[in-house]
This record gives structure tokens, C-alpha cells and sequence, in this order.
């Protein structure tokens, strides 16, 4: 069983998908999904997950630990999430760098935080203890903002980058968001990505947003703009061919359809990887 991720393009598994994984076995090189829709004990969704995984590597995406909250981590949360990865033995384990709970009251959003020394003091403590508790190494995903903080002391690439450092993690770069906070905030996309060790990049993550409004607005429903291709081409430059994933949450289109997307960021990869052995 893999328990790595393939530097190749994957895509994200959702639910209308899994019937015909399960039967036609497509060729596709890995599969991600969201922690908390497998955290029930057994069912179907297990069951088909487990399947699944004897024959594709799978990444874990949590969406609910809440790492950027004030306060001890959900325990219970935690226990569920490394009862998951001991069951499913993930190719790779990953959350967000965000907050979505506040005491007992959880917020269905992943919220950024003001890039701080107190912010960034949270997230490393408690992606220390995610990391003791799950036994392995966790990444973390820089995530879209609609609103910059005054209290930021940082830029979000240097900070992001202190997290990953003081904390001992890796990074999972999602470039729809990098692409997006810097046209929403009026910053240069590549500074970010300048910012970021390559080193500590396992993973880039490639999404879809809305155009239609005042602010780009990441929504994973539409296919990946080409100006985010265009930025993920200068991310494989600065941190080389790392696994790629997919992602497209709402308004999910036919399994061809993603496919063809990742087929497009394989292409990409594959360039990467020559240009690179020919260096």
C-alpha cells in the first residue's frame, strides 16, 4: 500500500464519483477527501473508501480541526481524525491554516487570521500536538481572505512560512488561493510563492473561483482559471514537481470533466520534471 503521494495529479473524491471509481477502477493517479465526511463508525462511505484505497493512494483534507482557534484543540475531533488515519493509512494527512471554532460554537467557514506572532504562536503549538497526537506528519494549506487585518505584521507568504518552520511541518500551497488573495488585496502573487521554502512544499492544491463580483471569491465550482495555470506553472518552477490535486467542491461536473483538468496539470508536471532532469 502507497504510503506516499505520487508527484502526479490527482483529484478530489466526492460523493456522486464513488460508485463509478468503485467499478471502473479510472486511471487516475490519486484521490483526495474531506476527513470529516468518513469520521462515522463503519457505513457505506467507509466501506467504499477502504475499498478505494487498496488501489489508489488517498490524502486525508480535513476541513474541521480549527487550528488557528484560541483554547485547546477539539479532542474528540482529534481522536476521530487518528482513528481515520489508522484505518485508512493516508498517502498524507492535511488542514488548514484557518480558524472555524470558537468555545463550543463551530463555524462552517475556514476564517483567516491576522499574521501575527500571537497567531502565529497557536498554530505551531497546536500543529505540534495534531502531529503527536495523529503520530505523523501533518501539512498545512494557506487558505483565501476577503479582508486584511490590521494587525498583521507580516506578509502572508512570510508567514506562512514561519509556521511551517516553528512548527515543523510541511506545506500544502493551494494556488487558487494565493492567486486570489493577491488580486483581492492588490499583492504580487509571486511573492508569496518567493517567500515559501521549497523544501517544505508537499503539495499544491488547484481550484476553481468566481470572477463575477468586486473580489475573486474561491469557491471550487468552475474549472481552474488561466491565470491560475499560469501561476502554478511558476510555482513548479520555484519548488519543482510536487503532488497536485483537483479540487472542485460545488456545482461537481462529470468525472471526464475533472479528468481532463487534472490530465491538464499532469501535462504541466511532466514538462517540470523534464526540464528538470535535463537541468
Amino acid at each position: 500500500m502507497n504510503r506516499s503521494l505520487p508527484v502526479a495529479a490527482g483529484i478530489g473524491l466526492r460523493a456522486p464519483h464513488v460508485a463509478r471509481v468503485l467499478a471502473e477502477r479510472p486511471a487516475v493517479a490519486w484521490f483526495e477527501v474531506h476527513s470529516e465526511n468518513y469520521f462515522a463508525d463503519g457505513g457505506a462511505a467507509l466501506e467504499a473508501l477502504l475499498a478505494i484505497r487498496r488501489d489508489y493512494p488517498v490524502s486525508l483534507h480535513g476541513v474541521g480541526l480549527s487550528l488557528g482557534s484560541p483554547g485547546p484543540l477539539d479532542r474528540g475531533h482529534l481522536a476521530k481524525l487518528r482513528r481515520l488515519v489508522d484505518l485508512v493509512e493516508p498517502a498524507a494527512v492535511s488542514e488548514h491554516l484557518c480558524w472555524s471554532r470558537l468555545g463550543r460554537r463551530h463555524f462552517n467557514e475556514l476564517l483567516p487570521l491576522p499574521y501575527t506572532v500571537q497567531a502565529l504562536r497557536c498554530l505551531a503549538r497546536h500543529i505540534g500536538e495534531a502531529q503527536d497526537a495523529l503520530g505523523r506528519e501533518l501539512l498545512v494549506e494557506n487558505v483565501s481572505s476577503y479582508h486584511a487585518f490590521e494587525e498583521s505584521t507580516a506578509a502572508e507568504g512570510e508567514f506562512v512560512a514561519a509556521v511551517a518552520d516553528r512548527a515543523g511541518c510541511r506545506l500544502l500551497v493551494d494556488v487558487n488561493n494565493v492567486h486570489v488573495n493577491a488580486a483581492n488585496h492588490g499583492l504580487d502573487p509571486l511573492a508569496f510563492l518567493d517567500a515559501i521554502p521549497a523544501s517544505r512544499v508537499a503539495e499544491i492544491h488547484l481550484a476553481g473561483h468566481d470572477a463575477s463580483g468586486p473580489v475573486l471569491v474561491d469557491t471550487h465550482g468552475a474549472p481552474v482559471a488561466p491565470a491560475v495555470w499560469s501561476l502554478y506553472e511558476a510555482a513548479l518552477a520555484r519548488f519543482g514537481p510536487v503532488p497536485t490535486l483537483i479540487e472542485w467542491d460545488n456545482d461537481i461536473p462529470a468525472l471526464e470533466v475533472l479528468a481532463g483538468e487534472a490530465a491538464t496539470a499532469q501535462r504541466t508536471l511532466e514538462r517540470f520534471r523534464h526540464d528538470a532532469l535535463a537541468a
